[in-house]
């Protein structure tokens, strides 16, 4: 599996900095994953749901860690170029 595109789409928010979506092996899109300036720095955040009990739950993610750092690398890095082209 690859990912073949990713599109950012930067937000001025305190802690929400991107929307991003991410295309796999040019035949399927998550959209909605989010770039978040946590306590430790930046981390990708999966698309989610609110449920009736006001929690979230993620709607896609990876079943491992190897697949969850191939995407965040990737995303994290698409986002640093698209933040450095905007003044």
């Amino acid at each position: 599996m690859e990912i073949t595109e990713v599109r950012v789409f930067p937000v001025s928010e305190e802690k929400l900095k991107a929307y991003v979506t991410i295309t796999f092996d040019d035949c399927f899109v998550v959209r909605d994953l989010k770039v978040i300036h946590g306590n430790n720095g930046l981390f990708v955040a999966m698309p989610s749901k609110k449920r009736k009990d006001g929690s979230f739950r993620d709607t896609a993610h990876p079943l491992n860690n190897e697949t969850r750092e191939m995407i965040e690398s990737r995303v994290l890095s698409e986002y640093e170029k698209e933040i450095s082209r905007t003044p």
